[in-house]
């Protein structure tokens, strides 16, 4: 008994100072941030062995730089990062923070770079999904398991991950349709996809400069749909001219549709409709390594499209002392970050925006 009193004073004391510690990003935007309770031998070792950590991350990753300054600056924001893993490790700690792939960029630079969803809120004239019947889900339910999602992919340094959201949320929709996984062109979008939000200013689909999964459906339905990943190959950069040929379209928008911000009615199109498009906020992906993030306060502000393919029954979360089911996530950030290119998040309303910004679409498929 007297452990466990000691573990609730302890839960208490980090709740405290969770609630009162925060770190303002260069956007201004709050990453809320808090001072690690106990000690954790991990992290203490990564920021205590920083340069032994930073010259196997320089291996692991590639990375090179062009002279000593610029070798010395990005040593300095990997021990930052170190640092705010370890307490983002604090502030969610049934997943793993550490060492990734983007452990030498600052916030700003992570948002530049991987991010790009280029609207906050959805069009005001999306149509809505209708509601479906919830009493007979499964428990769990992973559309990777029924040959729906095809490999991950990686977008890049380009800010096109609405792009990697869409054609995902297609290529599901049109293996229900057809029956045949087809890997899709997201250079297609980055380069020929213009189409803007009528209702708010500037909210146009700008290749790696952002765009929104809506928006993009909304351009394929009107270009007839979308070309092979193989036809049209990504390249990373949105410098190209459009080479659309209609000749060579392999899937279609037949229509889409915004869904309920309700976690079973976004489970229920899950499964009837295939996987998702759906927004985040990413700040805690930038140090996620695996297991189920489930923080204790998160960001509602949404800047990252990705790909809703499952959900999980539970997964135990130390700082909500509860099971929490999850969904499954798939990111467009290459194998090698998160569980193989995947996040897991907690279900909820409160977690990262995650359920604010959902849409299903269904495919047509076209003959030629």
């Amino acid at each position: 008994m007297n452990q466990i009193n000691s573990l609730l004073l302890l839960l208490t004391v980090f709740f405290f100072i969770s609630a009162s510690s925060s770190e303002s990003t260069s956007n201004g935007e709050e990453d809320i941030l808090i001072r690690q309770v106990v000690s954790n031998n991990y992290h203490d070792d990564l920021i205590q062995n920083a340069e032994r950590h930073f010259k196997i991350f320089l291996k692991k990753f590639g990375k090179k730089y062009a002279d000593e300054d610029e070798h010395s600056y990005r040593f300095s924001v990997f021990k930052s990062n170190l640092e705010r893993a370890k307490r983002h490790q604090s502030l969610d700690s049934s997943a793993v923070h550490g060492v990734t792939q983007f452990s030498d960029l600052t916030p700003t630079e992570f948002r530049k770079s991987v991010l790009g969803l280029r609207s906050l809120k959805l069009p005001t004239d999306a149509q809505q999904a209708p509601i479906l019947p919830t009493n007979d889900l499964p428990t769990d339910f992973d559309w990777r398991d029924h040959g729906a999602v095809t490999d991950v992919k990686n977008q890049g340094t380009c800010g096109s991950c609405w792009s990697f959201s869409t054609t995902g949320a297609l290529e599901g929709a049109n293996f229900l349709a057809t029956g045949k996984l087809v890997s899709l062109s997201e250079q297609q979008l980055v380069d020929c996809d213009h189409e803007c939000d009528p209702a708010e200013a500037g909210s146009c689909d700008s290749g790696c400069k952002g765009g929104l999964m809506n928006s993009a459906f909304e351009y394929t339905l009107k270009a007839g749909g979308l070309q092979r990943e193989e036809d049209y190959p990504y390249t990373g950069n949105d410098r190209g001219q459009c080479k659309f040929d209609k000749s060579k379209i392999a899937a279609s928008v037949a229509n889409f549709s915004v869904v309920s911000i309700d976690e079973d009615q976004i489970a229920a199109n899950l499964v009837k409709s295939g996987p998702l498009a759906v927004a985040i906020n990413a700040v805690y992906m930038q140090t996620y390594i695996g297991g189920v993030s489930c923080p204790y306060i998160c960001s509602k502000n949404l800047d990252h499209g990705v790909l809703l393919v499952g959900y999980g029954s539970g997964s135990y979360s130390p700082i909500r002392l509860k099971e929490k089911p999850y969904w499954i996530i798939k990111n467009s950030w290459g194998p090698t970050w998160g569980e193989k290119g995947y996040y897991k998040i907690c279900r909820g309303p409160s977690i990262c925006g995650v359920e604010t910004m959902v849409s299903t679409v269904a495919a047509v498929h076209v003959n030629h």
